[in-house]
């Protein structure tokens, strides 16, 4: 073992915030509560280009001069939602259906985090997939980028196939093993 790997330890927290565009965010630990810099790359390491504001994450943790700097992310959990009203487009699908759903490999074909939707095509389906932002903040993460690789639960809503969970590619691989 290496004396960096020596001074890494695993932190609990939550996201404080990510921007994609600036390449990093920034974690609350939950037992320091001070924060710890997430950089892209540690994320793209582990297979999504963006999380959701306080969504849980697990990350191993070394200290530099510049403070504390996450090096790689073991766990990510999506925010607690709250408790309201299911989306109308779900219907009555739970959370234990949705899980019991194939997952489906996809690429991102455009999303607009601004209008809140966009749409991704699963590998040997002609017809488009509808992501929504709540389903996608649901699912961990903030936004996704055209060409993305991910994986999708998907149900057939009112207007056609719609996902009602987004994974990340490498989540979904290791998810199999």
């Amino acid at each position: 073992m290496t004396e960096e790997q020596q001074n890494q330890h695993e932190v609990s927290g939550r996201v404080k915030w990510f921007d994609p565009a600036k390449g990093f965010g920034f974690i609350v630990a939950d037992a320091s509560g001070g924060d710890i810099l997430l950089h892209a790359n540690v994320l793209r390491n582990f297979g999504q280009s963006s999380v959701a504001d306080n969504a849980r994450i697990r990350v191993l943790v070394q200290q530099t001069a510049r403070g504390a700097q996450a090096v790689e992310v073991r766990e990510i959990l999506p925010p607690e939602t709250e408790e309201g009203a299911p989306m109308e487009d779900l219907g009555d699908s739970d959370a234990a259906e949705i899980a019991a759903l194939p997952l489906e490999p996809a690429r991102v074909k455009w999303f607009d985090k601004t209008k809140g939707f966009g749409f991704a095509n699963v590998y040997s389906r002609p017809e488009d997939v509808f992501i929504h932002i709540e389903v996608l903040r649901r699912s961990g993460f903030a936004d996704l980028q055209p060409g993305e690789a991910v994986c999708l639960r998907v149900i057939e809503g009112k207007r056609g196939r719609m996902a009602a969970q987004v994974t990340s590619w490498e989540a979904a691989v290791r998810d199999r093993k």
